[in-house]
């Protein structure tokens, strides 16, 4: 039987992937960080949203000069191995380099050549730390989409940022109109439904810096669509 574009789509593999909510002056006048995607792009053309992207193989490889804290790393760890969550934070800090030319990271040299898609963060002179770095969300893509992804939604304030957090010159060109909005504006942009759910998290979150007492999870399967919450409790096998 041949299958049918439709059904391609349904089978769409799931992929890994970290996104990152950057917060400006939390505790004065909150504004996060987000951009344009293209009209082309496969995924979410034309919506405004936070940088992110999808784990590349070598992000387990790469040294952190910095880890996650445990509260937000065994709760990472509720569906995900341990070698997963170090590539989900790697790929948190790369995304944001890629997409935005800034910098979460500290100075010091890696202990051998990075990987390719590394290499320019590591002309910068920092490591990539993921010290800051608050596991606020998760959410998988519904089935039917043309990609999909289990993405990781991170929350870190920019005065975790190392280097001049309105410099986008080092930005490819995957985000467009980069710029920091005020939270109590955002909602009037072109965004996707799930980052409307993220931000009213995350404005929940504006007087806490902490880890929240747990982590929504939207968990869309081709069987059923539940809406869980992660402890930071090891899933049974």
């Amino acid at each position: 039987m041949q299958t049918t574009d439709r059904e391609s789509e349904n089978k769409a593999r799931v992929r890994d992937a970290a996104t990152v909510i950057v917060l400006r002056d939390r505790d004065t006048a909150p504004r996060i960080l987000m951009g344009q995607r293209g009209s082309a792009a496969a995924f979410m053309p034309n919506k405004v949203v936070f940088p992110g992207g999808a784990v590349d193989p070598l992000d387990a490889e790469v040294p952190l000069a910095a880890p996650l804290g445990p509260v937000c790393r065994a709760r990472l760890e509720e569906g995900a191995s341990p070698r997963l969550v170090d590539a989900l934070a790697a790929a948190a800090v790369r995304e944001l380099w890629e997409e935005t030319g800034l910098i979460l990271g500290r100075p010091g040299a890696w202990p051998g050549t990075p990987p390719p898609d590394w290499a320019h963060f590591a002309q910068t002179g920092h490591l990539p730390s993921a010290e800051g770095l608050t596991f606020v969300f998760r959410a998988i893509t519904p089935p039917g989409r043309p990609r999909r992804f289990d993405a990781r939604f991170f929350l870190v304030d920019a005065d975790r940022i190392a280097n001049d957090p309105d410099d986008f010159s080092g930005a490819e060109e995957e985000l467009s109109h980069l710029r920091w909005i005020p939270l109590e504006r955002v909602r009037e942009a072109d965004l996707p439904f799930i980052t409307e759910v993220v931000l009213a998290e995350v404005a929940a979150r504006i007087a806490d810096p902490g880890p929240p007492a747990s982590v929504p999870f939207f968990r869309n399967t081709d069987e059923e669509s539940l809406f869980l919450r992660l402890y930071g409790r090891p899933m049974p096998e």
